[in-house]
């Protein structure tokens, strides 16, 4: 009856959204050593209401008449949970058992927001995540930075975990994947990776496997990898900053294998879309603006979703700040702070504005040719890539057929040349305007 008050109490105090994800799912199993005792889902829930909601929790509990001694700890569980845990861990698997990269705990199906542009993705992610077959057994999912591939993928994390915990599940990145292999070779431990693989796996989920141009013995294992998984029908998830036919460097047969199932393009946004995004965002920060507002938000703020809740971040800064609900003016303000034009600039347009300005071909650009006529402009555009896309060096590597080092030295180089030669410093910056006008 206690934990009734104080769980009425939190639900008139937080935002609905955030009481629906974090405080519902909260079971009291009674007391313990004169605490209430509650048990969350997983190791990672549990740390994340410690962390963000316990102390209102205990406020509540002595507000309602108890001592203000609040445990938690998991279900299932008789221990307490550990706050200090960076990865999940299946349930009564040994600890090297699991491999899962860190999971964000708001990155669930029921904080994604679907539209037009992505229904196909995020239908074919759930279906796979309750074992339904109706999209198939594998998926390639692309799209570029900030739009919703690393969100459905951990969701499907959160959800088979909490489904079903028996899964033995495989989350990591390409280059994680690579890292392993290489390992494996150094150590002559090959067999002991392929059995991860092979035999103690029922899914799969590889993130940005567009980092792998060029990396012929990881594609090599990974096609033997997906073969027997695919055959055996285990499930496989995907993902890419850039669609199967623009990754290059890539073996056929590698390429044939991961996209023999389902692929799922995430685009950008539409306009209703984006405003259901922004307003779930302003509710999670607990703030009330008007509805012209929002619009005129979701108007100007295109593309990457993380500009959105960046956006919505610094909004509330300013509020606080202020003391002051938001007006047009502050949202005006906060977005001309952002330089957020209607249009974004991608990879794909530099790389073709050097290509013309230099007069170098597209494939020169992304040849092995040593000559500086054509180094010269390859390094630059890398430079300018970095600077006007969210894209990581090993995107920007995948897309220029070179690995993260490589980009490193070449942004490296230019920033050195540039401020040693005034005319290098001159013709980037230059160029940098040209792309600026194009946004």
């Amino acid at each position: 009856m206690l934990w009734d008050a104080v769980r009425n109490s939190l639900a008139s105090t937080l935002p609905a959204s955030e009481y629906e994800l974090w405080i519902k799912p909260l079971v009291c199993q009674g007391d313990e050593n004169d605490a209430m005792v509650l048990a969350g889902p997983d190791r990672f829930f549990c740390a994340w209401v410690e962390q963000r909601y316990l102390e209102l929790i205990r406020q509540k509990h002595l507000a309602a008449g108890g001592q203000g001694r609040v445990a938690l700890r998991v279900a299932g569980s008789g221990a307490p949970a550990a706050p200090d845990e960076r990865q999940l861990r299946l349930p009564g698997l040994p600890r090297h058992e699991a491999r899962l990269r860190s999971l964000h705990p708001a990155f669930t199906f029921d904080q994604f927001m679907v539209g037009e542009s992505n229904i196909l993705a995020q239908s074919a992610c759930k279906a796979l995540a309750l074992n339904d077959y109706t999209f198939g057994r594998c998926l390639f999912m692309s799209s570029e930075t900030g739009l919703g591939k690393s969100h459905l993928t951990q969701a499907v994390v959160h959800q088979v975990l909490r489904s079903a915990p028996a899964t033995r599940l495989r989350y990591l990145t390409a280059q994680q994947f690579s890292a392993e292999m290489v390992q494996g070779l150094r150590t002559r431990t090959m067999d002991r990776f392929a059995e991860r693989y092979l035999d103690d796996c029922d899914m799969l989920l590889l993130e940005d496997v567009h980092t792998l141009t060029g990396k012929n013995k990881t594609q090599e294992e990974l096609n033997v990898v997906l073969d027997s998984l695919l055959k055996s029908g285990r499930r496989v998830i995907l993902t890419s900053s850039l669609p199967p036919d623009r990754i290059s460097g890539l073996d056929t047969d590698f390429k044939s294998r991961m996209t023999s199932g389902l692929l799922a393009s995430i685009q950008a946004p539409a306009f209703e879309t984006r405003v259901r995004i922004i307003q779930h965002k302003l509710a999670a920060q607990n703030m009330a603006v008007a509805g012209e507002l929002v619009e005129y938000m979701a108007e100007q703020l295109t593309g990457d979703i993380r500009r959105m809740e960046s956006a919505v971040m610094n909004v509330r800064a300013r509020c606080r700040l202020r003391g002051s609900p938001p007006d047009l003016a502050m949202i005006r303000e906060v977005l001309d702070g952002f330089a957020c034009m209607p249009a974004q600039l991608t990879a794909e347009a530099i790389c073709q504005h050097i290509s013309s300005r230099f007069r170098v071909g597209r494939e020169d650009l992304c040849s092995r040719s040593r000559k500086r006529s054509i180094v010269f402009p390859r390094q630059v555009a890398i430079y300018l890539t970095r600077k006007f896309t969210g894209h990581s060096l090993a995107e920007i590597g995948a897309l220029y057929r070179r690995d993260h080092s490589t980009v490193l030295h070449a942004i490296r180089t230019i920033t050195q040349k540039m401020a040693q030669n005034t005319a290098v410093r001159e013709q980037v910056d230059l160029l940098s305007k040209d792309l600026e006008k194009r946004r």
